[in-house]
C-alpha cells in the first residue's frame, strides 16, 4: 500500500524535512541531525507534525518518540494533527494504527513536563521524593520571601531586592548558566553590591525546597539537566527514544540545548524546528544561539532545510519583513515568498504625538469594519504594554469594544491558590508552604498558630497524625478537626482520586463564603477545577501539570465581560507571537520603542529588537500600519503643562526598509491664515522700540 499520499500536499522543502532520513530494512527509520529554519508562516507546525506521522508511517513506535513544545496545546494539536495525516495515508476508519498514535506518543509535551515525568520516574536514582511538589511562581516567590526575612535581608537599612527580583535573578542564573556575579553585571547592575547577601540567600533556599521536598520551575530543568550529566542516566534516558523532535527551538535556553545533546550526542533522530528572525525572549534566558549554532555542533554537520514559502501574508508585507532582516549581521539567511500573491503595500504614518496615533487608530478601525474587517480580525501590537494607555482611553470614548492580552492568571487568584494548598499538602505532607496556608483559613488560625502547628508537623516527620496533637486557639477547635480528618482522608493512599477535589470543597466553602466578598463569583472556577480534575489519571497529574500549563482565565478581579458580537485586539508584541489578524496597527516605532531604550547599550539586544519588530509585521496577513508619534510628554509633569520631546524615525526603519513602504504623515489642526482680515496700512518699528528698552 503507497503511503506518499500524505506528502501530496507539502511544497518541496517541506517534503524535504518530512522525509530526511531513510527506513530501515525491517521497521523504523534512521536519520542524521536536522534544522528546520520555518520562516514565519512558512506552515512550520503542520510541517512536524508530517514528520511525526512520517515516522509512525514507517514503523517508528510513537512511544519512541519524545516531541519537546513549549505548551502543552502545541503538543495536543501535533497529535491531532499526526493522527490524521496517518488516518488519511493509511485509509483507515475511526481507530486502528492512526488512533494508537495518540495513545502511544505519550511523550509529547513541554519542556518541564517532561522533566517533572522522567524526575518522578528516576527520583531515587537522584535521592530525591518522588511524590516532590512542584511550585507555581507566586509560591517560589513566597518561600524565597520567607527565606529573605529569616535571614534578617528584610530589615536592612538599605534597600535589598525583594522578593521578585530576588526569584528573577535566581531564574536567570540557573537557566543561563552564568555566575551570579556575571548576571548581577549585566542583568540586574543595581543588585550587585548585594552579591555576598544573595548567595546565602539561594544557598539557604536551596536547602529548605530539598527539605521540604519541593521543585521550583527552574529546578525541573536544572535536575534534568544534571541528571544528564551522569554519563549512565544520560545514556538509560536516550536510548528510550529513537527520535526526538523540538518546536520552537529558537526559544530554548542553554539548559534545554545541553539537555538535548546529552540525550543524542551524535545528533541521530534529532530534528530541531525553528526560526531564528523570531527569537525574542532573551529576558527569559533564551539564547538565540542555539539555532544559530546548531549546525555546527555536529561532525558533519547538521543537515539545514529552510522554508520560504509564506502562507499568511502578501508580497509586499514579505517584502518589507525581508528588507529588515537582511540588515540583521548573523543568521540564517531566508527570503519569504508569499503562496497568496500581492496586496496593499505596508504603510508608514508620521503623527504629531500619541492622542494623534490613538485617533488614527480608532478612525481606520471604524473604517475597516465598515469595509467588512470584523474588530477581531484588526489587532493593535506595542513593544510595552503601557504603549497602549492613551489608546485605551480614546477606544473607550468612541465605545469600541477591546481585549487586551494580560492580566490575572487562573493559578494566581487567591480562592483557587487556597483549594491547590489543600491537594498539595495532602500529596506532599512535607510541603509547608501550603500547609501553612492552609492553616491559616481557619476563623482564629493566625501566622504565629499556623507556625505553632507546622512546627509540631516537622518535629512528627511529617505524619498527618500529628495534626490530631495540635492544640488549635478555641475559634478554630472545631474546623480543626474538621480539616485534620479531611488531610488524613485525603492522603490515604487507598483514596482513589476521583471525587478528592469534591470532598475538599465541601471542606473549603464556609471558609470561602467567610473569607472573600462577592463569593459568588468565585465559585465559577472552583467547578472548573473540579471538571478539570476528571481528566487527569492521578493527583500528581492534576496539580502538575496545572502548575506547569494554567489556563488563563479567572473571575478574580476580572473586568467587565465583553458581550459585544466584536472587539479589537491588543497585545505586546511578544503576546501575539504565533498569532495572525488581518490587518495590524503597530503603535511607537521610534528609537527608544524599536529599539527599547533599555536595549541601546547592547549590540546583541539590539537584534532581539529587530526581531521583536520582524515578529509584530509578520502578524499582518493583507494590511499593515506603521504609526510613528514626532511628540512625546515628559512624565512626571503636571497635566496641564506641554513639555515634550521629539521621538526619532526608528533606526530599523533605513532607506532600504522604506522604500517597500508607502510613507505619508497625518498633521494636526492648523491655524488658517487666510481667515484674517487684512489689516489697513498702520505700522509699527519693532525693532526701535527693543533698542530703545537698553
Amino acid at each position: 500500500m503507497s503511503t506518499a499520499s500524505h506528502l501530496g500536499k507539502l511544497n518541496s522543502a517541506q517534503r524535504k524535512a518530512v522525509t530526511h532520513g531513510e527506513a530501515l530494512p525491517e521497521r523504523g527509520f534512521k536519520s542524521s541531525p536536522l534544522l528546520i529554519v520555518a520562516g514565519a508562516g512558512t506552515g512550520k507546525t503542520d510541517t512536524l507534525a508530517h514528520r511525526v506521522a512520517h515516522l509512525v508511517i514507517h514503523g517508528v513506535d510513537p512511544a519512541r518518540i519524545l516531541l519537546l513544545t513549549f505548551t502543552r496545546r502545541a503538543a495536543l494539536e501535533m497529535r491531532r494533527r499526526a493522527r490524521d495525516i496517518v488516518r488519511k495515508a493509511l485509509s483507515e476508519p475511526l481507530g486502528g494504527t492512526s488512533q494508537s498514535v495518540v495513545q502511544r506518543l505519550s511523550w509529547a509535551g513541554t519542556f518541564h513536563a517532561m522533566a517533572n515525568r522522567l524526575l518522578r520516574h528516576y527520583a531515587r536514582h537522584l535521592q530525591l521524593d518522588p511524590r516532590f511538589t512542584v511550585l507555581d511562581r507566586g509560591d517560589s516567590a513566597d518561600l524565597m520571601d520567607t527565606v529573605r526575612q529569616e535571614l534578617g535581608l528584610a530589615a536592612k537599612g538599605e534597600r535589598f531586592p525583594r522578593k521578585d527580583t530576588c526569584l528573577a535573578i535566581y531564574s536567570y542564573r540557573v537557566n543561563t548558566q552564568k555566575t551570579l556575579k556575571d548576571v548581577l553585571e549585566q542583568q540586574f547592575p543595581w543588585c550587585a553590591p548585594w552579591e555576598s547577601d544573595l548567595t546565602k540567600l539561594y544557598r539557604a533556599y536551596v536547602e529548605r525546597k530539598q527539605r521540604l521536598s519541593v521543585l521550583d520551575y527552574d529546578d525541573l530543568l536544572l535536575y534534568w539537566h544534571v541528571m544528564m550529566s551522569e554519563p549512565k542516566l544520560a545514556r538509560h534516558i536516550g536510548e528510550h527514544f529513537d527520535h526526538v523532535l523540538v518546536d520552537e527551538y529558537q526559544d530554548t535556553n542553554r539548559l534545554q540545548a545541553e539537555i538535548l545533546y546529552a540525550l543524542k550526542p551524535d545528533g541521530a533522530g534529532l530534528a530541531v524546528v525553528g526560526d531564528d528572525a523570531q527569537a525574542i525572549y532573551s529576558f527569559r534566558a533564551a539564547a538565540v544561539e542555539n539555532i544559530l549554532g546548531f549546525p555546527d555542533r555536529f561532525e558533519p554537520k547538521a543537515e539545514v532545510i529552510t522554508l520560504a514559502q509564506n502562507y499568511r501574508s502578501t508580497q509586499e508585507i514579505l517584502d518589507a519583513a525581508n528588507a529588515l532582516m537582511t540588515e540583521a549581521p548573523r543568521q540564517h539567511r531566508k527570503h519569504l515568498l508569499s503562496a497568496r500573491g500581492s496586496g496593499a503595500r505596508p504603510r508608514l504614518l508620521t503623527v504629531d504625538d500619541l492622542q494623534g496615533q490613538a485617533d488614527f487608530v480608532c478612525s481606520e478601525v471604524l473604517r475597516r469594519r465598515e469595509a467588512n474587517v470584523p474588530l477581531k480580525r484588526q489587532a493593535v501590537l506595542f513593544r510595552s504594554a503601557s504603549h497602549s494607555d492613551v489608546l485605551e482611553v480614546e477606544l473607550a470614548k468612541r465605545k469600541i469594544p477591546f481585549v487586551k492580552y494580560g492580566g490575572l492568571k487562573f493559578l494566581e487568584a487567591s480562592h483557587v491558590k487556597d483549594l491547590f494548598a489543600v491537594l498539595r499538602w495532602a500529596d506532599n505532607p512535607r510541603n509547608t508552604l501550603a500547609a501553612f496556608r492552609v492553616a491559616q483559613l481557619l476563623q482564629g488560625m493566625g501566622p504565629a498558630n499556623a507556625r505553632k502547628a507546622v512546627d509540631l508537623l516537622e518535629e512528627r516527620g511529617y505524619s498527618l497524625e500529628a495534626l490530631k496533637d495540635f492544640t488549635p486557639p478555641p475559634p478554630s477547635a472545631v474546623e480543626w478537626r474538621k480539616l485534620t480528618a479531611l488531610m488524613l482522608e485525603l492522603a490515604d493512599p487507598q483514596r482513589p482520586w476521583p471525587g478528592q477535589v469534591h470532598l475538599a470543597r465541601e471542606w473549603y466553602r464556609p471558609h470561602l463564603e467567610r473569607i472573600y466578598e462577592h463569593f459568588h463569583t468565585r465559585v465559577g472556577d472552583l467547578d472548573q477545577l473540579e471538571l478539570l480534575a476528571s481528566q487527569y489519571v492521578s493527583r500528581e497529574r492534576f496539580l502538575t501539570e496545572l502548575t506547569l500549563d494554567p489556563p488563563d482565565a479567572t473571575s478574580d478581579r476580572a473586568g467587565a465581560p465583553v458581550l459585544d458580537e466584536d472587539y479589537l485586539v491588543l497585545s505586546t508584541i511578544h503576546s501575539a507571537k504565533g498569532m495572525e489578524w488581518d490587518t495590524v496597527y503597530l503603535l511607537n516605532v521610534v528609537d527608544g520603542s524599536f529599539p527599547s531604550e533599555f536595549a541601546t547599550g547592547k549590540p546583541a539586544l539590539i537584534e532581539e529588537e529587530r526581531r521583536l519588530l520582524y515578529v509584530a509585521m509578520t502578524r499582518a496577513q493583507n494590511d499593515l500600519l506603521l504609526v510613528a508619534p514626532l511628540k512625546f510628554p515628559i512624565t512626571s509633569q503636571s497635566r496641564q503643562s506641554d513639555a515634550h520631546v521629539y521621538g526619532g524615525r526608528s533606526r530599523f526603519l533605513t532607506d532600504k526598509v522604506l522604500k517597500t513602504f508607502e510613507v505619508t504623515a497625518l498633521r494636526g489642526p492648523q491655524l488658517d491664515d487666510a481667515s484674517l482680515q487684512s489689516a489697513d496700512d498702520t505700522t509699527v518699528d519693532v525693532a526701535e522700540r527693543l533698542k530703545a528698552m537698553w
